[in-house]
């Protein structure tokens, strides 16, 4: 039978339907909320698991990438091991699941949630959720649920239900809430700095918001669901656990009151041996019970020290925060680096600087991204004890990881500001609980110390919960014993100011919202403390980057230019890098960023790209390199790719006969540039920079000639360009006409530019023909002019045509 029911979520609608796919698994639901489509199944075992003392779920959200119209990249092309994004949905998928399971529970569960299509607006995790929840309830699998779940954001003070990617985007506020009918199960999220009233606002909006859903859910499972599988918790022999706690009370309460992790442990460990060897002796065959008899005796007195006599296992009572000690700079050679220590906890969070090129490139389903801040925790086996292999990172290092980052993210300078790509490492060297919150507080003090210009220190306390029949203590600053016998594990991260990240996991079935006020409430004034505590070790962020750092500046070109920059094939700036030893990296907006721990070497790199990029401009002194020696003058090289030509007659004040007695290839000099051309082309003068010869006599102008039919050439033969020099506009008239044709005899005020036949006009044409005039043409046919006499006929020029000289 397919069932196919829709509900309102916010403003969306999202459709269920059951029965039509995946038939043969205990629970299937394809979800649906615009073009996003996820199908999610539930199956598992009848029979338990043997040898095992855990719930052994699976939760698998795999996003297939044919669901956006990507083929994979890579060799195989195919979908590998899951993507970052993936392993944190598949956490959120299994968090609020896994406490609803019958305790003791051993069983095979596994959950895999498929996304088989998106759009660009809907997020396909929250989809993952309702229906991992909705599987589940119509399963044969032992499960008190439904429950169902909601991204609450904000945009211009609203909050919003299930918003989309641009809503997202827009708000201040991300954080995804799953709830019961009763209660909140699993919360995490980041937000901006938003006081502890707004995020309980935001909590119980989003608890409201899915409570159609879970109607929804259990109007389903009234219609198709199946039976639940029977099960019962094994239950040890009469008069067992009577027996354990008669031999082993006296032992647990004394290791319960020895402050130290280790010792504790000893203890610990010591107690529940001598109790197993004396139990033994009455119920021989029943050694797993002895041992499940002895840690719930274990679990039971610990908790009940908490709530009934206000005391914890390191004394301590339930507002108070362990001893801190913090070490900025501990390490000599990185760009930033701190030394947290919190109690027994103890992270050394190391920060790294690097240019645009390390930023790590995310292959996400619909579009990839560029990411520049990265926050890697890594928890070695050594930092409890422990000896296992070295392995990558784990499902719970990678969400640790995750959460410091987002607590983080919104503190740091825009990339405008501080144009370097961010690494950040926390490596856990000691852990008994709340490793994620020293990376908090360890990793804004490395920030500091590498100089990042961060908005405002954060810090992080993981908050924890006991409830005995609703008595109940809400614990700051949690110990991995507290954290492990407790009810709660609840993060909160943010400054002075407000939240900017949380994360809170439950083992009960859900929390009412006095105890999330108390809990935030209590947070909050830990989170100042710390807060003081960090300022004292570091103030502010370091005025100076460390000296091993790379220091970057930036500078913008014109889009255009940047074919100026890169040169044909990378050549340029590859010999930009070569020259100064700096990493350069260009931007499509024409950010050019140069970076580099030499200062001078930056200058140099800054210099060449400048003159690479500049506009040639009439009146600026270059220093010029002599590039190419001809009869007439000497082309310089002012730029790189860049040159113009000085003419024999700006060499000096007085007359230079030859141009090889002045300079020679490979000479500099100082030039001004005295005209640039519509083209761009450039003629410089050296003698206007030095003084004139006592004495000297400015030539007065030169008479023009009559030439005839050829007309006046003026002052000087040219290129027939413009203005009283000839050129192409102005009153030279048409091609053909008052200029006459390619060929033949022209006149009029200005010559043309005729190949063939003779010219006249002012100045006459460059090319082809005979010339008149004062000065007359340089190169080819005939020359008549005062000066012009002495000058060869031009050569060829460097790009295979003729050369040209102004």
């Amino acid at each position: 039978m397919i069932i196919r029911e829709s509900v309102k979520l916010g403003e969306t609608t999202i459709t269920l339907e059951t029965g039509r796919v995946a038939k043969q698994a205990q629970g299937s639901v394809m979800i649906t909320c615009g073009e996003t489509v996820v199908l999610v199944t539930a199956c598992g075992t009848e029979e338990p698991r043997p040898g095992i003392d855990f719930l052994p779920l699976s939760v698998d959200f795999v996003e297939k990438t044919y669901a956006a119209g990507k083929i994979p990249g890579g060799f195989f092309k195919r979908e590998g091991r899951l993507r970052d994004h993936e392993i944190l949905t598949s956490r959120l998928i299994d968090r609020p699941c896994r406490p609803l399971f019958p305790d003791g529970y051993r069983n095979e569960v596994q959950v895999v949630c498929t996304v088989l299509s998106v759009d660009k607006e809907h997020p396909g995790d929250v989809l993952g959720m309702i229906g991992a929840s909705a599987a589940l309830h119509i399963s044969p699998i032992p499960w008190a649920g439904p429950i169902a779940s909601t991204r609450v954001g904000r945009v211009d003070g609203t909050w919003i239900a299930n918003p989309t990617h641009q809503q997202i985007e827009a708000g201040d506020v991300d954080i995804i809430v799953s709830a019961s009918r009763d209660a909140i199960v699993m919360v995490e999220g980041e937000c901006d700095e938003i006081s502890e009233d707004e995020f309980v606002e935001a909590l119980w909006f989003g608890h409201a918001a899915v409570q159609d859903v879970i109607e929804l859910q259990q109007s389903m499972q009234k219609a198709i669901g199946a039976a639940k599988w029977s099960f019962q918790k094994a239950q040890p022999p009469e008069g067992l656990e009577a027996k354990v706690r008669e031999v082993a009370l006296a032992g647990i309460r004394e290791a319960c009151g020895i402050r130290e992790k280790h010792a504790r442990y000893g203890m610990f460990k010591k107690v529940k041996k001598a109790v197993v060897a004396s139990v033994l002796a009455d119920f021989p065959d029943d050694e797993a019970f002895i041992k499940a008899a002895y840690e719930d005796l274990r679990y039971n007195t610990m908790r009940e020290q908490v709530v009934d006599e206000g005391r914890r296992v390191d004394g301590r009572d339930s507002t108070t925060v362990r001893p801190i000690s913090i070490e900025p700079g501990f390490l000599p050679r990185t760009h930033g680096s701190a030394l947290f220590t919190r109690g027994e906890t103890q992270a050394i969070c190391v920060a790294t600087l690097g240019t645009s090129r390390d930023q790590q490139r995310i292959d996400g389903l619909l579009e990839d991204e560029w990411k520049r801040f990265l926050l890697h925790y890594n928890f070695p086996p050594f930092s409890v004890g422990e000896t296992r292999p070295l392995r990558g990172p784990g499902r719970r290092e990678v969400g640790h990881g995750n959460l410091a980052e987002r607590a983080l993210t919104g503190m740091l300078p825009s990339a405008e500001k501080f144009p370097y790509t961010i690494r950040l490492v926390s490596e856990i060297t000691e852990s008994n609980g709340s490793s994620s919150m020293a990376t908090v507080c360890g990793g804004a003090l490395a920030l500091m110390d590498a100089g990042v210009p961060i908005k405002a220190p954060v810090a992080g306390i993981a908050m924890g919960l006991i409830d005995i029949d609703g008595r109940y203590a809400v614990l700051t600053d949690i110990l991995g014993d507290e954290d492990h016998l407790g009810d709660m594990d609840f993060k909160v991260c943010g400054t002075d100011k407000g939240i900017t990240a949380i994360q809170m996991d439950i083992k009960i079935q859900g929390l009412k919202r006095e105890v999330v006020e108390k809990a935030l409430s209590q947070a909050r004034d830990a989170r100042v403390h710390v807060l003081g505590k960090m300022r004292e070790a570091l103030d502010a962020p370091r005025q100076e980057l460390s000296k091993h750092a790379p220091r970057i500046t930036t500078i913008k070109v014109k889009p255009d230019q940047i074919r100026n920059v890169i040169g044909p094939g990378g050549k340029m700036i590859k010999a930009i890098v070569d020259q100064t030893g700096c990493s350069i990296d260009v931007e499509d907006d024409g950010t050019v960023a140069v970076a580099s721990p030499d200062g001078e070497s930056i200058a140099r790199a800054l210099e060449i790209i400048k003159t690479l990029t500049a506009v040639p401009e009439v009146g600026a002194v270059h220093k010029a390199k002599v590039v190419r020696v001809e009869a007439y003058g000497a082309f310089l090289e002012f730029a790189p790719g860049k040159d113009g030509l000085l003419h024999v007659s700006e060499f000096d004040w007085n007359h230079v006969e030859n141009v090889d007695d002045f300079l020679k290839l490979g000479d500099e000099l100082d030039v001004k540039i005295i005209e640039v051309d519509r083209e761009g082309r450039v003629r410089f003068s050296h003698k206007v920079l030095k003084e004139k010869p006592e004495g000297y006599v400015e030539r007065p102008p030169r008479e023009r000639s009559d030439r005839g039919d050829r007309g006046d050439r003026g002052d000087r033969g040219g290129r027939g360009r413009g203005g009283d020099r000839g050129g192409r506009g102005g009153d030279r008239g048409g091609r053909g006409g008052d200029r006459g044709g390619r060929g033949g005899d022209r006149g009029g005020d200005r010559g043309g530019r005729g190949r063939g036949g003779e010219r006249g006009g002012d100045r006459g044409g460059e090319r082809g023909g005979e010339r008149g005039g004062d000065r007359g043409g340089e190169r080819s046919g005939e020359r008549s002019e005062e000066r012009g006499g002495d000058r060869p006929a031009r050569g060829p020029r460097r790009d295979g045509g003729e050369e040209t000289s102004s």
